[in-house]
């Protein structure tokens, strides 16, 4: 397909956008310009290189190659189909990572490792990783609670997916998949694959990096969520894909990130079903530049643990059943928080309805942990989780109550735990019809993450969390 004068121009256009960002030199113009035409199947001579102004949208001239790309057969007609042209050419014209290692590796070596992150996760929007056009239309407000201000989120930058590709996905053969998951350290430059492949649909991440770090004497990497819930929401995951766990190796792995990376959080989704997140198959942490109203709770009932003199610890006043260690020794902490864990792995409160293990010796008990530091303090958060169902609530007895399901049914995971609400789309139309107000689905929210405090705030709960604090 020989270049039209729109297709060149968008090129030439995105090329100017990337070196004015530094993601291309300028002598490698004509070559990022040719690896562009390459990526949506035209050819022809180099364009007049048109400059971009400072409110450039990159978005809508890669949305414009991608109709090129489509029409010349690059990529079927779906979303998925042109999400992947406009990978293939972001990701043709950004550096290799091991250039993104290396410079991330400089600039912590020389401003720290804030500088590192700071210039990594703009290259991350810049190159449309991290989809900042689409995470601007998730719906945002604070809502006033006993607990303090919740803050609360209507999901939408998450794309729907296209009928067509659900349609092809539901006649795609089973077989092994290749990358394992959207977690794997694999992802880093695959170019996807539509719903009708044999392995079935997967998003194209050719303009993903991922930068090398070592965490519990492990390697691990390091990257930005592409549809980010808050500030810099980063993850961290083995380069081994193997399931979630929680338990010494993970709490050291979590110390060993704030010492990396001290102006960030750090946690771990539960590593069991209904408590835990949503993808319990490959090991993995979410962290970020954000104070979550968890963190301003106040601290209450605070406790020794006479094994551990040189670690302060207490409850927090939160929906959730959190104990809060404090330590400037760290291994003092980490030995500290084992006990706890293993205290509650096996702890049966039956007047509350926690029960340790089911009668096939299935566990029940686990925590959500989630670590930070204040200078040479370490904080750890350990939210106390139980997943065992009933009768009356078969989807859990420590999970949203179905009188809730309208505003929120699934798993409350890492960061519902510390206070940000992700919430479904559909509830966007409930509030334009006034069927639901921004304080109602608040309090809704509020409520629910009183459904996953295992020590309920009345007399029981306090008389029963009183008891295990005790055996501590």
């Amino acid at each position: 397909m020989a270049v039209r004068n729109g297709i060149g121009s968008a090129a030439s256009r995105l090329v100017s956008y990337a070196v004015s960002r530094g993601i291309v030199s300028e002598v490698d113009r004509v070559w990022a310009y040719n690896r562009i035409l390459e990526c949506v199947g035209a050819t022809g001579p180099c364009s007049e290189a048109c400059g971009v102004s400072a409110g450039y949208d990159f978005e809508a001239d890669l949305a414009l190659l991608a109709e090129a790309g489509v029409s010349a057969g690059m990529a079927e007609d779906s979303v998925t189909g042109r999400d992947r042209i406009m990978m293939r050419v972001m990701g043709a014209i950004m550096p290799r990572p091991s250039e993104v290692a290396e410079r991330f590796a400089a600039l912590t070596a020389t401003g720290g490792s804030m500088a590192a992150t700071d210039w990594f996760y703009r290259l991350c929007c810049d190159v449309g990783y991290v989809r900042e056009s689409a995470i601007a239309r998730n719906v945002k407000w604070q809502t006033d609670t006993r607990w303090g201000e919740l803050e609360i989120t209507i999901n939408k930058s998450k794309p729907e997916k296209d009928p067509r590709d659900i349609a092809a996905a539901g006649a795609a053969p089973a077989g092994e998949k290749y990358p394992a998951c959207q977690l794997c350290m694999e992802n880093e430059g695959y170019a996807g694959r539509p719903a009708a492949d044999a392995h079935g649909t997967h998003p194209a991440r050719q303009n993903l990096r991922i930068v090398p770090i070592e965490l519990g004497g492990e390697r691990w990497g390091f990257q930005y969520s592409p549809y980010a819930y808050f500030e810099e929401h980063c993850i961290a995951m083995s380069a081994e894909h193997r399931p979630m766990h929680v338990d010494r190796a993970a709490l050291d792995c979590l110390l060993d990130f704030v010492d990396l990376f001290p102006h960030y959080f750090i946690g771990s989704n539960a590593d069991l079903p209904i408590v835990g997140g949503s993808i319990l198959s490959h090991d993995h942490f979410q962290g970020g530049h954000q104070e979550f109203p968890m963190v301003r709770a106040e601290e209450l009932d605070a406790f020794s643990m006479s094994a551990f003199p040189r670690v302060e610890a207490c409850v927090l006043r939160w929906p959730l059943t959190v104990l809060r260690l404090r330590s400037t020794d760290r291994a003092a902490l980490v030995d500290a928080a084992c006990h706890v864990l293993g205290l509650w792995r096996v702890w049966d409160a039956p007047e509350v309805g926690v029960v340790s293990r089911g009668p096939d010796g299935t566990p029940h008990n686990t925590v959500t942990p989630i670590c930070r530091r204040h200078g040479d303090a370490y904080e750890l958060d350990l939210a106390l989780r139980c997943n065992v169902t009933s009768d009356e609530h078969p989807l859990g007895v420590f999970h949203p109550h179905e009188d809730k399901w309208h505003v929120k049914k699934e798993n409350i995971g890492l960061i519902e735990v510390m206070g940000l609400a992700i919430l479904p789309p559909r509830l966007e139309a409930e509030l334009d019809a006034g069927r639901l107000t921004h304080d109602e689905i608040g309090h809704v929210f509020a409520a629910v993450l009183e459904d996953a405090g295992v020590f309920k705030w009345d007399e029981p709960g306090r008389a029963a969390l009183a008891r295990f604090v005790a055996a501590l």
